[in-house]
């Protein structure tokens, strides 16, 4: 896997490209008229597609029917020496559909606990927690 990083104005624009093409900006959120995410941000993103494509994954297999699927993602940071790395990560998992909520947390569950190499990754130094609302209804465990 590799990606390439260039910038692209005379500030802290930059276009991350992947293998296939595809592209992201980054830049820094804290100048005003920033055209791109931040980095920090793109962490927060990286979990919800990572975690969301394993979730309709799961769901698909199990022929249940979403009809409309979100995520929400919440970061807290702390500083630490220089630096405002993540402490915890919160996911809210808001699908619509004709499914069985059980269904829906345990592919949530299966997501965090063995799939998802986004939270894998972060999971030794980062508490990643997550709810998941069918239908406008929070699934309990």
């Amino acid at each position: 896997m590799k990606i390439t990083l260039n910038r692209i104005n005379d500030d802290f624009l930059f276009e991350c490209t992947n293998s296939q093409g595809n592209s992201i900006l980054l830049d820094n959120t804290t100048q005003p008229g920033a055209k791109g995410v931040s980095p920090m941000e793109s962490v927060l993103m990286a979990v919800a597609g990572c975690s969301g494509i394993d979730v309709v994954s799961i769901l698909k297999k199990q022929r249940q029917e979403i009809t409309d699927f979100k995520a929400e993602v919440e970061g807290e940071r702390i500083p630490v020496d220089d630096a405002k790395p993540f402490k915890s990560i919160k996911v809210k998992f808001l699908l619509e559909g004709n499914m069985d909520p059980k269904k829906a947390l345990k592919a949530a569950q299966l997501s965090f606990e063995k799939y998802c190499s986004v939270s894998k990754t972060l999971e030794p130094k980062v508490e990643i927690g997550y709810e998941v609302f069918v239908n406008g209804e929070i699934v309990q465990p």
